[in-house]
């Protein structure tokens, strides 16, 4: 485990290359004035500063079907915690776009970091 100074210095400059920002919508449940129940969609997280990372694996498949696959990893401090079922809009290097969590938070002492997928719709 590494000292407190050491955490601080590595988070620092982990922080340094976040290059964009990124908001969390969730669908909550809503009564409305008719005591009706719906959904709004409310943003718990605004603005927080964040990196995403991009990898392609080699294209798969048979004859005319190969494929790309593409993960994308968000990177963002390790207090802001990213609910399942939220969309994440990011904004990075000018280019704005809409993801969903798709697997479990890698959490660290220094930073989080989420895998992501297109955001498709509310389930």
């Amino acid at each position: 485990m590494l000292p407190k100074t050491a955490v601080v210095s590595v988070r620092e400059t982990l922080e340094r290359g976040y290059t964009g920002t990124f908001t969390v919508t969730e669908r909550q449940k809503v009564v409305r004035a008719d005591h009706s129940i719906g959904f709004a969609e409310v943003q718990t997280v605004t603005d927080i500063p964040c990196r995403l990372s991009f990898t392609t694996s080699p294209a798969t498949g048979d004859g005319d079907t190969a494929t790309l696959a593409q993960s994308v990893k968000l990177f963002c401090a390790p207090e802001i915690i990213v609910p399942e079922g939220s969309r994440i809009t990011v904004t990075q290097n000018g280019v704005t776009e809409e993801y969903a969590r798709s697997g479990m938070v890698a959490m660290y002492d220094t930073h989080a970091e989420y895998v992501l997928e297109a955001f498709r719709g509310w389930a």
